[in-house]
Formats: structure tokens, sequence, C-alpha cells
């Protein structure tokens, strides 16, 4: 939270204790008037310890004093709001490499499972694709905000084979999304990018219109041999911190199955949110407000005030 006068705090504070004190002076005189009468069972009553509501009022008013000066601070904070009709493209990597089985049961099978993760986790209303890249990109769900026909769409993703095409794959992920808005693009992939565009350029270019890009890295540090060949799959983290940095989002890495499934769902909230500043000063003016009254509305009840 930040204060835009913070001076405004620190004289409600110096007046709410100055009105406590000049309470707690009026509470003194009033039991010293009090000696003054010489009916014992007056005296007893008003020296009897117990709840005493002049001084319930004064700390109620104290904090409302307080409350109106945090009001003129003018309070900001920063939180995450959901966003209506945000669109996300998930791109899907299936290149051969995707076969390995170092992320059980596969690095192909485990990346799907995480994209239904991701689409159960998403706020209705979110508009998703879903984009497959090996040796180009395709897409195998143009935006939409059906979940059905995305769950459906995940079972047609392709299988892992061919090169691997990171640039091709943002590329057409960025085509699908609107010319505004909250926009995203998930990239889950091993990372070894060695076909078509740059992927750095296109990211960088991507990020500077305003969309973020997220990545999530699936691999071992020793990738296993990828099925029929004698390829090691490996993970190019670097390059997935360089690409995510690009489109101000994260990288995150996933070494097993359920730490990928983690990580997206955690991203079926990040990229559905965005931050807001928010001015608490109004709110914090009506509490205050309302503990004053309150505080005041007791003393009439409790008969301190006519």
């Amino acid at each position: 939270m930040t204060l835009a006068h913070p001076l405004w705090l620190l004289l409600g504070i110096a007046l709410a204790a100055a009105f406590l004190w000049a309470a707690h002076v009026a509470a003194q005189r009033a039991s010293a008037s009090a000696l003054a009468y010489s009916d014992l069972a007056f005296f007893e009553s008003a020296t009897k310890p117990g709840f005493d509501p002049a001084r319930a009022i004064a700390l109620a008013c104290a904090a409302g004093i307080v409350a109106f000066g945090g009001a003129l601070a003018g309070p900001r904070f920063v939180a995450n709001v959901p966003v209506r009709g945000g669109a996300v493209v998930l791109c899907v990597d299936t290149s051969g490499s995707m076969r390995s089985t170092d992320v059980a049961p596969s690095r192909a099978d485990a990346a799907a499972a995480a994209v239904r993760a991701f689409t159960d986790g998403v706020p209705d209303g979110t508009r998703l694709a879903i984009v497959a890249f090996s040796s180009g990109a395709g897409v195998v769900q143009p935006l939409t905000d059906d979940k059905d026909a995305v769950r459906d769409a995940i079972g047609r993703i392709p299988p892992p084979n061919g090169g691997t095409a990171i640039g091709d794959a943002l590329a057409a992920a960025a085509r699908q999304l609107p010319a505004s808005g909250k926009r995203a693009i998930v990239l889950i992939t091993d990372g070894v990018n060695n076909l078509g565009i740059d992927p750095l350029q296109a990211a960088q270019q991507i990020g500077a219109n305003g969309i973020e890009i997220d990545t999530v890295g699936i691999g071992t540090n020793s990738g296993q041999f990828v099925p029929g060949t004698n390829e090691e799959a490996t993970i190019d983290e670097d390059a997935l911190r360089q690409i995510a940095a690009s489109g101000h989002g994260a990288y995150a890495r996933a070494n097993d199955a359920g730490t990928l499934r983690a990580h997206l769902a955690a991203l079926a909230n990040s990229t559905t949110t965005e931050k807001k500043r928010i001015d608490a000063a109004l709110p914090l003016a009506l509490a205050g407000g309302f503990v004053v009254v309150l505080a005041l509305a007791g003393g009439v009840l409790a008969g301190r005030f006519p």
C-alpha cells in the first residue's frame, strides 16, 4: 500500500491521541466530583470496576479520527483482479523430442494433461486457442470461449514428430489473438529450437504489442534418448527465459508431470487477471464515519449524551 499524503495520517493519529487524553482528563474530573457525594451507595457504584461506556465511546471516536486521517492520506494498493473476456493461446510442442520419457509417461502426454488442467482452471468466458508445432505450426483449435470444444481439441493434438519451430508457433499464436484486451501466450516446450523464424525476435515483437508470453520448459537436466533415435532429449532453459522476458511473462521448469500441471494451473489464474491500483480512501472514510456514528448512538442509548 502507498500513501499519497502520509502527513494526514500522522495528523489523524495525533488528533486521536489528543482526543483520548482529553477524554481521560474529563473522566478523572468526573470521578473526583463523585467523591463530594455522601451517598455511599452512589460512591460504590461510581467506583466499581467494570465496563465503562465512556471509555468505549472515546476509543471508537479515536479510531474514527484515525480512519478519517488515513482516508485523507490517499491510501492506494495494487491487487490482482479478474479480467473479463481475456484471450490465451496455448502453444504445445509436438516435435520428436517430446516423445522422451524422462517426464512420465512422456513429455507429450504430460503436456496434454497440463493443457487440460489449464482449461479447467481458467474462468468461464475466457477465450482459448491451441497451436501445435513441430517443423511448422498449425492451429488445432481457433479462439473460443467453449471449454468443451477446447477439451475435444486436446485429443486432436498431433503425435510428436519432426523438428522444433518455436518462432513459427509464437507467430501463429499471435495471429489468433485480438488487437486489444488482456492477451497471453503460454508456450509449452522442451525449448530446443532448430527450424523456422528466430523465436527471440518473434517474442520481442509480440511483447512490444502488449501480449504476455509465459514459457514452461518440460524435461530433466539429463534427458533420455528420444525413442527410436540416438538423439538425447535436452531442454534449452536460457532460450525459454529470454522468450518469457521479451513477452513480459515468466518462465517455469517442470521435471515431472505433477509439477507441469501445477505450473499450468497457476498460469490459468495469472494470465486471466491483471494488476489494478485501487483507491481505498472512500471505503476508509465510510468506515470511520460508521464507527463514529455508532459510538455516538451508543452514547445516547447509554445516557451519556442528551
